[in-house]
């Protein structure tokens, strides 16, 4: 698993949708993933650290898993079928842990109001994700096909051994 932070909130240039942007440690890879105005604003609101004067879904739903004595221990992006995200709250109360399924936007937004870290699955960051920082993949890249086409065998043989047991 990965762990990854939101980077914010974008507008898809064509049908006006929000996005929201999870980003990796390195910042060389987001994943964008399309949710409702409504998780959104959400989203936003627990970014910008705002406070509603009634509590919202969200911050109703961090009442409830306080009131019975639970923590929000991690969001877990694990899936992606068909267009569609899926995620899970790994809740723990006590020594028992659970695990709630939930919208990806309905658990980053609980994520964000309790400082719980968001891991995504590197299948999901392997199918959905976009470089961020070309250039560093490139240089990467080079680097790799360099050590590569210097690579001889008695350089594998000295690190690994020729085998013989």
């Amino acid at each position: 698993m990965i762990e990854m932070k939101v980077a914010g909130i974008a507008l898809d240039a064509i049908t006006r949708s929000p996005i929201v942007l999870l980003k990796d440690a390195s910042d060389r890879r987001a994943l964008p993933i399309y949710i409702g105005q409504e998780q959104a604003r959400a989203i936003m609101g627990a970014l910008e650290n705002q406070k509603p004067p009634r509590p919202l879904t969200h911050d109703l739903i961090v009442s409830l898993l306080e009131s019975c004595s639970m923590i929000l221990e991690k969001v877990i992006i694990h899936s992606l079928q068909k267009d569609t995200f899926y995620a899970a709250l790994i809740v723990q109360q006590g020594e028992i842990k659970k695990e709630i399924d939930a919208r990806p936007s309905d658990a980053i937004a609980v994520a964000l109001r309790t400082n719980a870290p968001i891991w995504v699955m590197e299948e999901v960051v392997a199918d959905a994700s976009i470089p961020v920082d070309r250039d560093a993949d490139e240089a990467e890249q080079q680097a790799f096909r360099e050590f590569i086409s210097n690579l001889r065998p008695e350089d594998l043989i000295k690190r690994f051994g020729n085998g013989d047991s």
